[in-house]
């Protein structure tokens, strides 16, 4: 048996939960994945927040952003109640971080609404999306955003 002593644990966790995202990242912007990639990507999304949740670094607004991460795999496999769930669990920790990454979280609500059928919800949760838009800053975020936003077809 190894010695266990020696591992670092906080060194794994900030290497796997970004590695995790990383990976989870480029299935999502996969187009022609196949079934053991969509429960890859689903498995490595879950890993990376696990991993964040295990640091000794971890705040609101990176757990916002792996809930983000989790809602959006939800809503490509076609999973409205848990895309809805991490999406609103994103928003619980997007609150008082910048409006950046309360914008996403409405994002995520928005496209877990319309996976869900509910374009009323999907329609309000854009409108608060894009109110937050004009508080952002830096240029290439807010294009990123309104991107995604675009993205929504409800």
């Amino acid at each position: 048996m190894p010695d266990q002593s020696q591992f670092d644990h906080a060194l794994a966790h900030r290497q796997f939960s970004a590695d995790a995202f990383n990976t989870a990242w480029d299935l999502i912007d996969k187009t022609d994945r196949t079934a053991e990639e969509d429960v890859s990507m689903l498995c490595r999304a879950a890993a990376s927040l696990w991993h964040w949740n295990q640091r000794e670094d971890v705040n609101n607004q990176s757990r916002s952003v792996g809930y983000w991460q989790l809602s959006r795999v939800f809503s490509l496999l076609s999973e409205g109640d848990m895309a809805l769930r991490c999406g609103e669990l994103c928003l619980k920790y997007a609150k008082g971080t910048p409006p950046f990454y309360e914008a996403y979280a409405y994002e995520a609500l928005a496209r877990a609404s319309v996976i869900s059928g509910d374009a009323a919800a999907a329609k309000r949760y854009l409108v608060k999306a894009r109110q937050l838009v004009q508080r952002i800053e830096e240029a290439s975020s807010k294009e990123m955003l309104l991107v995604d936003l675009q993205s929504i077809h409800g």
